[in-house]
């Protein structure tokens, strides 16, 4: 496919019923802008509450790419407004340039949601993670599987918003376990976009306003 913005030839999955193509890069680029403005300008501690914000921007789609970003980007901001040692800009910096490189459409085509790889690269980044590291190696690993243990226990078909609440729940949860940082959580995460989401799982959804 040719991307229709900016001309990048690519192999994809995917295009509109008219035959048009926008590339990754393309379709998260605005997004991309929208989450590190508010992560970093946000006193928040709820990455929940952090995100909904985000994705009331018009260019947060409903689905995308943005969302492998999104997710890792508001742990980082709850967890630095929380307490977390980290400097904000700089993870933040990372958090975007390795969670840029996971692909759309991954959590049918590889069997990893994007979102739940970025809660790895979230505890990644705050534990300071590398492939020769040791406990923040296994720590980086048990959160992205305990994300996608998460969000394969609900099923599919895909939906960014719901499996995006639900990585980042279980992330909240790690990280008071094993960082002892307490970032906050609402009392039930309600979603509001189902009427965008033409496959929305309505009443099987945990976050289903109704």
């Amino acid at each position: 496919m040719t991307c229709a913005l900016c001309g990048r030839k690519e192999k994809s999955h995917a295009a509109c019923q008219a035959g048009h193509y926008v590339c990754d890069t393309c379709h998260e680029k605005k997004g991309l802008e929208t989450i590190r403005r508010i992560c970093m300008e946000t006193s928040l501690r709820d990455p929940i509450a952090i995100m909904q914000a985000v994705m009331e921007d018009p260019f947060i789609y409903m689905h995308g790419p943005e969302h492998h970003v999104m997710a890792g980007a508001a742990l980082l901001a709850a967890y630095h407004n929380c307490g977390g040692q980290i400097c904000l800009e700089e993870a933040l910096g990372q958090m975007e340039e390795r969670g840029s490189q996971i692909p759309g459409g991954v959590c049918g085509f590889w069997g990893c949601c994007g979102a739940g790889v970025s809660t790895g690269i979230f505890m990644s980044i705050v534990t300071g993670a590398t492939p020769l590291a040791g406990k923040s190696w296994g720590l980086s690993n048990r959160m992205t599987a305990r994300a996608l243990e998460a969000i394969g226990e609900i099923g599919g078909p895909r939906c960014c918003k719901r499996d995006t609440f639900t990585a980042v729940r279980e992330a909240v949860r790690m990280a008071g376990e094993e960082l002892g940082v307490g970032m906050e959580l609402p009392e039930r995460i309600v979603c509001t976009f189902s009427g965008e989401n033409r496959q929305c799982l309505r009443g099987k959804c945990p976050y289903y306003q109704g």
